[in-house]
C-alpha cells in the first residue's frame, strides 16, 4: 500500500503522526511511505531520517495527499486540506466529528473513509488509540491549570501545592476516566488538594484505592459541582462520551459561584466541551475569560510536547496502521471489531451511531 504522511498545518500542532522507526516497519513489510518534508521536524525527526528509514519525501502537502492510498494523520484535516482528500483515500487520524458539522460534511462530500483513532476500540472496551494522548492531555491539564493560576496568567496568584504553613489549591476534577486519572495523579504529585468526580461508583472505588491520599473522590451531580466550585481554584473538565457531544456540566450561571481568577481546563473541547461558555484555543491563544473566570480551552494539548506525544502515539498506531496496509480497510475492520468501530464516514455515509444521531440530516 503507498502511505502518505503530511505535515500536520493545525495552529501549533507540532506532532507528526508516524515516526521513522513505524515508517520503516511498514517499508520492511513492503508497503511505500511517502512523507512531507520537513513533517516531523517539530517532533525531533528531521527528513533525513525517514529517508534512513525507507521513506520517501515529497516536498508538498499536495503531493503526499495525490499519491497516497492511506493518509495517516494526528489531526483532522482543516479547510485548506478538503480539497485534497480524494474519494476512495482511509484517513486514519483524530477526527471528532461530534463537534465539527462542517468538517463531517466535508468528508462526506469527498467520498473517503474515514477511520477515526478515538472510536477504535479494545477487547474490553477501552479506547486504545485515545489512551496515550488522554494520558499526556490529563497530565498537561494540570501543569497548564498551575501555569495560569500565576497572577501574571491572569489567575488568582496561587501555588498549587502551597507551602509550610499555606493551604495547596483545590482541584476539582471531573471526570474520573484516562484523562481525570491522569491529572488527578498529577495534581495530587504536585500536593494540590484534590477532589475528583464520576458518576460510576465502581469507577470511584477504584480510583480511591489506587489514587494518593490527598485526593477525594465524589458523586458527579450538578448539586455537588455546585458545592465545590466556591472554593475550587481549578477545574479539569475531562468527561468523554466516545464518539458523542460532551455535556456541559457547568452552566455559564454557575460560574457566578467561583472566585475572580479560577481556571477552567477543558480537556473534552474536542468533542464540544465540559463547560457551557467553553470555546477551542490553541497554544496561540490559548485563554480567555468569562465572569472573571479563566478558560484554557485548547483543542490539541499534547501538540505541545510533540517529541513525547508522537512516540506516545506511534506506539499506539502502529500496529492497526500495518494491519490496514497489509489487508486493506475492509479485510482489516471485517476481522477485527474492534477496529471497525472506528469506522465513521464510508463512501460518504456515517456509519458511526453516534455521530449519525447527531446529523440526521446528513
Amino acid at each position: 500500500m503507498i502511505i502518505g504522511v503530511p505535515k500536520e498545518i493545525k495552529n501549533n500542532e507540532n506532532r507528526v503522526a508516524l515516526t521513522p522507526a513505524g515508517a520503516k516497519e511498514l517499508v520492511r513489510k513492503g508497503h511505500s511511505v511517502y512523507v512531507q518534508h520537513t513533517a516531523g521536524i517539530n517532533s525531533g525527526f528531521p527528513d533525513e531520517d525517514y529517508v534512513a528509514a525507507g521513506a520517501q519525501i515529497l516536498p508538498t502537502i499536495e503531493a503526499v495527499y495525490d499519491i497516497a492510498e492511506m493518509i495517516i494523520k494526528v489531526k483532522e484535516p482543516i479547510e485548506s486540506e478538503y480539497a485534497l482528500v480524494k474519494k476512495g483515500q482511509l484517513l486514519f487520524t483524530y477526527f471528532h466529528f461530534a463537534s465539527d458539522r462542517e468538517l463531517t460534511e466535508a468528508m462526506l462530500h469527498s467520498g473517503a473513509t474515514c477511520l477515526a483513532y478515538e472510536t477504535v476500540e479494545g477487547p474490553n472496551h477501552s479506547l486504545p488509540l485515545l489512551i496515550p494522548m488522554s494520558e499526556v492531555a490529563g497530565r498537561m491539564s494540570i501543569q497548564e491549570g498551575a501555569r495560569f493560576l500565576e497572577k501574571p496568567q491572569g489567575g488568582k496568584g496561587m501555588l498549587l501545592g502551597g507551602v509550610p504553613g499555606v493551604k495547596p489549591a483545590k482541584v476539582l476534577v471531573i471526570g474520573g476516566g484516562i484523562v481525570g486519572h491522569n491529572a488527578a495523579l498529577m495534581a495530587a504529585g504536585l500536593g494540590a488538594d484534590v477532589t475528583l468526580a464520576d458518576i460510576s461508583l465502581p469507577r470511584l472505588r477504584a480510583l480511591a484505592e489506587t489514587l494518593p491520599k490527598n485526593v477525594k473522590t465524589l458523586y458527579s451531580s450538578t448539586h455537588n459541582i455546585e458545592q465545590e466550585l466556591p472554593t475550587t481554584d481549578l477545574v479539569i473538565g475531562a468527561v468523554l462520551i466516545p464518539g458523542a457531544k460532551t455535556p456541559h456540566l457547568i452552566t455559564r450561571e454557575m460560574l457566578k459561584l467561583m472566585k475572580p481568577g479560577s481556571v477552567l481546563v477543558d480537556v473534552a473541547i474536542d468533542q464540544g466541551g465540559c463547560f457551557e461558555t467553553s470555546h477551542p484555543t490553541t497554544h496561540a491563544e490559548p485563554i480567555f475569560e468569562v465572569d472573571g473566570v479563566i478558560h484554557y480551552c485548547v483543542a490539541n494539548i499534547p501538540g505541545a510536547v510533540p517529541q513525547t506525544s508522537t512516540l506516545a502515539l506511534t506506539n499506539a498506531t502502529l500496529p492497526y496502521a500495518i494491519r490496514l496496509a497489509d489487508q486493506g480497510w475492509e479485510k482489516a475492520c471485517a476481522a477485527d471489531p474492534g477496529l471497525q468501530l472506528g469506522l465513521n464516514i464510508v463512501d460518504g455515509k456515517i456509519v458511526y451511531p453516534a455521530v449519525a444521531a447527531l446529523y440526521p440530516d446528513l
